[in-house]
């Protein structure tokens, strides 16, 4: 008869946690902004949905009709194809005005050139055959083989993407060529903002640990809501971890151009999808957790909201969490009341901040991790 296994131990017992548990990150996108959420939270994440732009089709715009009737009656040499919901939309657009046939020979006849594997997809879908699609599916690269193949004389075809592609029409008419913008959609600010100053409000008070962005135009949209807080909010998204700075995550390179002019670092995929995103959040918060021995004995780690001791997670409200940031920054040195109290939110007293420790050190249920030091403040009682 085979010996019994020995009883199970609480650490047994603890499931390990999802690499985001504790951590808040918000979502910046309108377009697949449910499908993001949830695969952050499905990574323990609790998320922010805040989207900063709202997508405006065009079916009926009169610039958009306009410029298929003109490409129709006169077929470019090339086409530009930025968005793969942007390619889409146009040809059922003319499909609708009765031109869906006329605008098919008319591409057919042109050579296309995709900025990505999306607006790759819908041209494919459509049975045409691209030309040329770029390999790291930025902007730029369009723009430099326009330059080297050369433009002048040439009619081209520009599939708008939200924003104006002034690069793109730029480089074609400074080429010698001849730019046709197609509108298809534009981006333009969300009916309610409320939720998104509630996100700026929550970057500049570092409530949240990362921003997530698929889109340069909901960047700059994000800069442009903040107003007079955009400097405040740029400075957290600056800010280093151990400064409990927000993370930025932008979904490639040009997305991240609005914040890089701006002296925002922000950490991007190696490939611009969703999923790549996602995997780097997950890998990259964590690593800037904050790591403490006690002087107890005791192992704590803080991430996000919430507090690790001894591995066992305790959620903490925002003024009991950033009294202990603040403790783990000043690395055991004493902190005063009024030094803490800067870190609490504003209208906050300093009977709030003798709240805030007592609240701390009953969320942990451990009286010992945070040291009165009388007549002077607080400090971490760390091992030495």
């Amino acid at each position: 008869m085979p010996a019994a296994a020995p009883p199970k131990t609480q650490a047994d017992e603890q499931a390990p946690l999802a690499p985001l548990t504790g951590y808040t990150v918000a979502v910046t996108a309108q377009r697949r902004a449910d499908e993001l959420a949830t695969l952050l939270e499905r990574r323990g994440a609790r998320t922010v949905v805040a989207p900063t732009l709202r997508i405006v089709p065009l079916p009926d715009d009169e610039a958009l009709r306009a410029a298929t009737v003109e490409l129709i009656r006169e077929a470019p040499d090339l086409v530009v194809a930025t968005t793969g919901i942007g390619f889409r939309g146009w040809l059922e657009a003319a499909e609708g005005w009765g031109m869906g046939e006329d605008l098919l020979e008319v591409l057919e006849s042109s050579k296309i050139l995709c900025r990505g594997p999306k607006a790759l997809g819908a041209v494919r879908a459509a049975g045409l055959i691209e030309e040329w699609t770029a390999p790291s599916e930025t902007g730029d690269e369009v723009v430099q083989l326009l330059k080297e193949r050369g433009v002048d004389g040439q009619r081209v075809a520009i599939q708008l993407h939200g924003d104006p592609a002034e690069d793109f029409i730029r480089t074609v008419r400074e080429g010698g060529g001849a730019a046709v913008p197609v509108p298809v959609y534009r981006w333009t600010l969300p009916t309610d903002i409320t939720p998104v100053q509630r996100l700026v409000d929550a970057i500049c008070a570092r409530r949240v640990d990362a921003v997530t962005f698929t889109s340069a135009p909901a960047a700059n949209a994000l800069l442009r809501i903040a107003g007079d807080q955009a400097a405040d909010m740029l400075e957290a998204l600056r800010a280093p971890a151990e400064d409990n700075g927000v993370l930025p995550v932008a979904v490639g390179p040009v997305t991240a151009a609005p914040l890089t002019r701006l002296g925002v670092d922000c950490v991007q995929p190696q490939r611009a999808r969703l999923g790549a995103l996602v995997r780097t959040v997950a890998s990259a918060l964590p690593k800037r957790s904050r790591r403490l021995q006690l002087a107890t004995g005791h192992s704590m780690e803080l991430r996000g909201h919430m507090v690790l001791l001894d591995g066992d997670p305790y959620q903490l409200p925002p003024a009991p969490m950033a009294v202990i940031r603040a403790l783990a920054s000043a690395e055991g040195r004493v902190l005063s009341r009024a030094e803490l109290l800067g870190h609490l939110p504003r209208g906050a007293d300093g009977h709030a901040v003798e709240m805030a420790v007592t609240r701390l050190r009953d969320a942990v249920s451990l009286r010992s991790c945070v040291e009165t030091v009388i007549k002077r403040g607080y400090r971490l009682n760390l091992e030495a």
